[in-house]
């Protein structure tokens, strides 16, 4: 199933809903974590297959309706919130 960006300055539609699933009630530094389509159910999972356009070695993603090792996110990079954080996040970010 394709996955496709929608929209300008954050505005898009329902299609665009993603729920993360962890395996606590937080998503912790080095856990892997799922991606999940509110509409269709399938999870964010990559193919394996490579392409040299436009950013060398990039990797297609697609939706997969069945949960396996393909559909396993983890942060490599990035910043870095404690939960207490969060709520003091929320007063300066309408989006993460």
């Amino acid at each position: 199933q394709e996955v496709s960006a929608f929209g300008e300055a954050g505005e898009g539609d329902y299609l665009d809903d993603w729920t993360v699933v962890c395996s606590g009630t937080y998503w912790a530094r080095d856990s892997e974590v799922r991606f999940q389509h509110a509409s269709t159910d399938v999870f964010l999972s990559v193919t394996g297959e490579q392409y040299g356009r436009p950013i060398h070695g990039q990797k297609e993603v697609h939706g997969m309706a069945a949960s396996s090792q393909n559909n396993y996110w983890k942060v490599m990079e990035g910043i870095f919130m404690q939960p207490s954080e969060v709520f003091k996040a929320e007063q300066y970010h309408t989006e993460l």
